[in-house]
């Protein structure tokens, strides 16, 4: 090799570690600010959600207090299913997309690490090993998962809020 090749991967792998530090620092502070919010002990408590997963979610979903039902919060992530039909014309079931793609790559991810571990006493991968045993498409059983865990966030979290946050 010579000496300008040398330089040049040098000089990337310099920038690779300045990049890592600083997804680290932002880690760190993404996990600092979430750990202040009256729902990260019960969102942290998700099988499938780590200290990296919280923070997004928590972000993502914003305030549980402003939807007004557990639907309202799965419309929002787009993740409610719609009809494909028109006079004789049927089509397959699909989701709106509707919403915050963010909040559905964050959920696929926490969808994606329960099926990666298999928590057998989960009530969400029970819930997905069900869907995928009936031989549903990998969307299809992500998404109807991904719902389901946001209609057991949107409860459990609003309990929590409520029962322990009455300020």
């Amino acid at each position: 090799m010579n000496e300008t090749t040398k330089l040049l991967i040098t000089q990337a792998a310099m920038q690779i570690n300045t990049i890592c530090e600083t997804v680290e620092t932002l880690a760190c502070q993404m996990k600092a600010l979430a750990s202040s919010l009256p729902e990260y002990p019960v969102v942290i408590e998700f099988r499938g959600v780590g200290e990296i997963l919280a923070p997004q979610l928590i972000a993502e979903i914003g305030d549980v207090f402003r939807y007004f039902k557990k639907s309202s919060l799965v419309c929002f992530a787009g993740l409610e299913p719609v009809e494909n039909q028109s006079g004789k014309f049927k089509g397959v079931e699909t989701i709106s997309k509707q919403g915050s793609p963010y909040l559905r790559k964050t959920l696929f991810q926490v969808m994606d690490c329960l099926i990666k571990h298999k928590p057998a006493d989960d009530p969400i991968y029970q819930f997905l090993d069900r869907k995928r045993a009936e031989g549903k498409h990998y969307r299809s059983y992500m998404c109807a998962g991904s719902a389901k865990f946001l209609r057991t966030y949107y409860a459990r979290v609003r309990e929590y809020i409520t029962n322990n946050c009455n300020d």
